[in-house]
């Protein structure tokens, strides 16, 4: 479903060249629920901004639904990212002037969707998240845990191929962070392919392989017990 041939990523700071990612080859398995951990620099954030589709690989392939994204011009690249692929941040990314409805439907007006089919599935999609009775309220007016709920509701609006989370507990405390990853647990159950970019042990358990990045380069890669 989602593969990656050595792949490289060169940026350019002024005159100096900073290879992020040196080589890298993997396959993201349908179904599959990837944790990638390492210390800081050592390439887990561009891994997962290529695979979002917000940067594309200086050398090598990535291939997401048999296309070649290095391949694909920005508007093309744009339309993968909005029908292939969910987002969850760890600052959670709502818009405050828009309700949790709204926020929740948000994809589903770039896609182009009828008002009452997105409407229905914003509702469905924030009872799945346990805020159906939040729909009309704003961001302000929830807790932290309900921020991140919202976020994972407005990741699966467009049905997506993969999810990728970005450090997604990293701003709430340990019990609720519990609550976000047993959903993400749920929804891997219910068949979504999940890679998930955390700096916190206890998060890999719930995975079923670990990828351990260092320097750039995939140090091992750990199957769940």
């Amino acid at each position: 479903m989602v593969r990656l041939e050595n792949v490289h990523k060169t940026y350019r700071v002024g005159a100096t060249a900073v290879h992020a990612l040196g080589g890298v080859s993997l396959v993201f398995e349908k179904g599959s629920f990837w944790v990638v951990m390492g210390p800081s620099g050592s390439g887990k954030s561009t891994l997962l901004n290529l695979l979002g589709c917000l940067d594309r690989p200086t050398r090598g392939t990535y291939t997401l639904s048999g296309r070649d994204v290095g391949r694909l011009d920005d508007d093309a690249l744009s339309e993968l990212r909005l029908k292939k692929i969910g987002f969850i941040f760890q600052s959670f990314n709502l818009i405050k002037q828009l309700t949790v409805k709204e926020n929740i439907e948000l994809p589903l007006y770039y896609l182009g969707w009828e008002a009452g089919e997105s409407i229905a599935r914003a509702g469905d999609l924030a009872q799945r998240v346990g805020l159906g009775d939040r729909l009309n309220h704003r961001p302000n007016e929830l807790s932290g845990g309900e921020h991140q709920r919202v976020a994972i509701a407005r990741s699966l609006a467009n049905d997506p191929q993969i999810l990728l989370a970005d450090e997604p507990t990293g701003n709430l405390d340990s019990a609720t962070g519990k609550e976000i990853m047993g959903l993400l647990a749920g929804l891997h159950e219910q068949g979504k392919t999940i890679v998930l970019v955390t700096h916190e042990p206890s998060i890999a358990t719930y995975s079923t392989r670990r990828l351990y990045m260092h320097d750039g380069l995939i140090d091992r890669i750990e199957e769940s017990d």
